[in-house]
């Protein structure tokens, strides 16, 4: 059955968060096919300077990157780049039942213009001075909400995760005065810089390699200091609504925090504690295989950008702007090496840490309920119970936000790794002697 979504139905999408590429809307009519679904619409960047229809196709050179994935390469409509990335790339590593691909259906223009107006008083405002919806496109994404737990309970909760960067790199092509990044996380140092910028108002003591650390405590523990410091790398939701955490927030007041165990307490049914919160949590990632499944997927990255970004520029056949100004002749040598691989080398070597920073950037949706009769299907669900709690909870964990990334902004990311490392070198200069 194909699905339009055209100016009549506007008042049946409500605003439920944004990312950088894409606004999500939840349906709230009645249609039994659409209940239970958000719809992600394309936005674009108000920067004149960009393109209106800006990766609507594939670069020349992205055409090499991914020509060996069916489908993609003739991929006329970001939408459908995404959901054949998400299903052919992504789905492979991460396991298909932890990713939505999504349905691509079509949306008129009056539709889209109609929401641009009805979600401003919702957005961030510096969501909308950075980007607008994009009116010209003839399709959006209808993705389950993984905020809510499918079932008929009445109640279900659903905790989104950023899990950053789970290793230390260890590439020989990091330079020796950058040797700090295989000793501290790429989000701590990040963190450092954030602060600096005033874009936070404190440091965060989340550690990435504390979840995947396939222990209990320190998976509990880097829950906890999430919770402390939300960000945007913690939100919870109730019955698919924002309850805690979010973009706009840096820290949470005591007050929030304060109503956030009444929510998770006897006001909710959930019956827990915010240490059994955490423990029930905890168990959900233990016993998942999601967690082993991106860390693996991020592993992909073995040159580091330092030495992937000399692949780019053998993948855009330009001269290598960054060996012109190294004095370390060892370093040097070592660049050549990357530069002299054949060209297929460094296609791939492209390709997988494009592939790695998609899952360096993804959320992890953690839903879950307290069952209520008879189990459901163990292929489709998990089960888990915690000991000091007379209760089994039935949850799902789903991959969440696997864009691809464009070719383009290897450069930024080669930037902004230096950036991060020089900062946190600086001020930390006399730690690190």
């Amino acid at each position: 059955m194909k699905i339009v979504i055209t100016a009549e139905d506007v008042n049946d999408w409500v605003y439920k968060g944004e990312g950088a590429a894409n606004l999500i809307l939840s349906y709230q009519g009645s249609l039994p096919l659409l209940l239970g679904k958000v719809l992600r619409v394309q936005k674009v960047s108000k920067d004149e300077t960009i393109p209106p229809m800006a990766c609507a196709e594939l670069s020349t050179h992205e055409q090499l990157i991914w020509a060996n994935v069916d489908g993609l390469v003739e991929s006329k409509s970001k939408d459908s780049l995404a959901q054949i990335y998400v299903t052919s790339i992504m789905g492979p590593l991460l396991g298909t039942n932890h990713i939505d691909a999504g349905v691509r259906v079509s949306v008129s223009r009056e539709f889209l213009e109609k929401v641009e107006v009805s979600t401003l008083n919702f957005r961030p405002a510096w969501r909308i001075k950075a980007s607008k919806i994009d009116t010209l496109t003839h399709s959006a994404l209808l993705i389950s909400d993984h905020s809510v737990f499918p079932s008929n309970s009445t109640f279900s909760i659903a905790v989104e995760i950023k899990p950053k960067c789970g290793f230390l790199p260890s590439s020989e092509y990091i330079s020796d005065e950058n040797s700090v990044k295989k000793h501290v996380t790429r989000y701590k140092m990040h963190q450092a810089l954030k602060r600096h910028k005033k874009q936070i108002l404190e440091e965060s003591a989340y550690d990435p390699l504390d979840l995947f650390s396939h222990s209990n405590e320190r998976i509990h523990k880097a829950l906890n200091a999430l919770y402390l410091n939300p960000q945007n790398n913690f939100r919870v939701f109730l019955n698919g609504s924002l309850v805690y955490g979010g973009m706009d927030t840096d820290t949470n007041t005591h007050d929030t925090n304060n109503s956030f165990e009444e929510l998770i307490g006897t006001s909710s049914g959930l019956n827990l504690d915010l240490p059994k919160f955490f423990e029930l949590l905890t168990e959900m990632i233990s016993k998942s295989d999601v967690l082993n499944q991106l860390l693996k997927t991020q592993k992909l990255d073995l040159y580091d950008i330092e030495g992937a970004i000399h692949s780019y520029y053998d993948v855009i056949s330009k001269p290598c702007p960054l060996c012109k100004s190294i004095s370390d002749n060892g370093l040097l040598k070592k660049y050549e090496k990357l530069h002299s691989l054949p060209i297929q080398k460094s296609i791939e070597i492209v390709r997988d840490y494009l592939v790695s920073a998609t899952t360096k950037d993804c959320s992890l949706m953690l839903s879950f309920r307290p069952r209520e009769g008879e189990s459901p299907s163990l292929e489709k669900y998990g089960s888990v119970g915690i000991e000091s709690v007379d209760q089994v909870y039935d949850y799902k964990v789903f991959s969440i936000d696997l864009d691809m990334k464009p070719l383009e902004k290897m450069v930024h990311y080669y930037n902004l790794d230096q950036k991060i490392t020089n900062f946190y070198k600086q001020k930390y200069h006399e730690l690190l002697l």
